[in-house]
């Protein structure tokens, strides 16, 4: 009996429903606004987050494009300076190739009278007591011991010992060696020997008493000794020491090579 009761109210709920719908569906154009205006409320905010979440995805795709576009032209740009890096060497090992034939040109051209073979250092060893460098000619280009090694601003030394391939110079700036010079101004001449001090200064000694030898005196070798040929620039006077004895005086000469930066040599093969 309970369950038909409950039945029977159920049925008339559903009954007024139903009027009220047929009530509002009959009173036309300003119900129908009333549901549109509902549906519109309920779908709007549905429709915006579905709109919002489309764009919010799409943005992240072109992003990620975007990350990927830039990674290949970042590849391409390292792989362009890398080939710009490289011509670059490549410029630079031609120039420097150039400059080392303009300057073995410059020292032909300058020691012209001398039969000569080029080449370049490939060794230092100038320390407090021993200058020396080796060259990479040797016997078999036709380089003999006690042979005169030049560069383009003027001595450099001799030959001391050679291989097949390469040559051992002892400077003129080594403690061991000695040089007969010349005045240019007044040819007297002195002998010029290598310094414990300094790679590029000279100790002027002998200088005959009658000589005034002054500060800029330009120094050039005698011919004499048997091992360097006249007229080769060693380097200029840069300092006078005067003594008590006059025979004692000497003079400080500046080299004319600058041995810390030598490269280009030439070995005078004739006399």
């Amino acid at each position: 009996m309970y369950r038909n009761k409950k039945g029977g109210i159920i049925g008339v709920i559903v009954t007024i429903i139903i009027l009220i719908l047929i009530v509002i569906f009959s009173n036309g154009e300003k119900n129908s606004s009333f549901f549109e205006n509902v549906a519109s409320n309920l779908v709007m905010p549905i429709q915006n987050g579905l709109t919002y979440l489309k764009n919010k995805l799409s943005g992240n795709n072109t992003f990620f494009t975007d990350i990927n576009n830039l990674k290949q032209e970042n590849e391409e740009l390292k792989q362009k300076n890398s080939e710009l890096e490289q011509s670059l060497r490549e410029l630079e090992n031609i120039k420097t190739q150039n400059e080392t034939l303009k300057e073995y040109l410059n020292l032909t051209e300058k020691y012209g009278e001398y039969k000569t073979i080029p080449g370049y250092v490939i060794n230092k060893d100038i320390s407090n007591y021993s200058k020396t460098i080796v060259i990479n000619i040797g016997t078999d280009d036709g380089v003999e011991e006690n042979m005169t090694v030049i560069a383009d601003q003027g001595l450099v030394g001799h030959v001391v010992s050679v291989t097949n391939d390469t040559a051992k110079v002892q400077t003129i700036i080594d403690t061991a060696s000695s040089v007969s010079a010349s005045m240019s101004r007044t040819k007297d001449s002195i002998v010029c020997k290598g310094t414990l001090d300094e790679t590029s200064t000279l100790k002027a000694m002998y200088i005959p008493t009658d000589v005034n030898i002054v500060q800029g005196d330009s120094i050039e070798t005698s011919g004499l000794g048997g091992i360097y040929p006249k007229g080769i620039h060693i380097g200029t006077v840069k300092q006078v020491t005067n003594t008590q004895n006059l025979v004692d005086r000497y003079a400080l000469v500046e080299t004319a090579v600058d041995f810390d930066k030598l490269d280009t040599v030439l070995v005078i093969t004739n006399k």
